[in-house]
């Protein structure tokens, strides 16, 4: 396994690369039933942009979730906001764009250790159940834990 350095290293160079990384946080044996898998991108703040994040999908999804916003953003100069609907990222749904602070949940550690809390901004990209419904909706499909908030719309 590599160390924490060789993790970092790896970043830059994928960064100076295609201008962001994504980082996934998955839950360990240790962790509850309640912890959801994450992925967030690293890079974007050095472009004043927010980092994106997206909560409770398997990591292969989230990271073509998270390039595909994330190339929109940094090659094509899109700007995201809160409550904006995507119409175009999920096929046959809607993602809803959330801004919020981080929270215990979702926290983007690489980010912050790279350009420090005071300067990284989050974007969740929210996905709906198989019903169109979002977790702030009455009826919603899944347990709160399963995708965790930055904020509401």
């Amino acid at each position: 396994m590599p160390n924490i350095d060789d993790v970092f290293r790896r970043q830059e160079q994928i960064i100076d690369t295609t201008g962001w990384a994504v980082m996934h946080v998955l839950p360990t044996d240790d962790d509850p039933d309640t912890t959801a898998p994450f992925a967030y991108t690293v890079g974007l703040t050095e472009h004043d942009v927010p980092e994106l994040v997206i909560a409770g999908l398997d990591p292969h999804i989230a990271q073509a979730l998270l390039n595909d916003l994330a190339r929109r953003v940094h090659d094509r100069a899109e700007r995201l906001t809160h409550g904006q609907r995507v119409t175009d990222l999920l096929a046959g749904y809607d993602a809803v764009i959330v801004e919020g602070p981080a929270t215990e949940a979702l926290h983007p550690g690489a980010a912050y250790a790279r350009y420090g809390t005071d300067r990284v901004r989050l974007q969740q990209i929210v996905w709906p159940d198989k019903h169109g419904r979002f977790p702030w909706a009455d009826g919603y499909e899944y347990p709160a834990h399963v995708q965790p908030l930055l904020g509401r719309p």
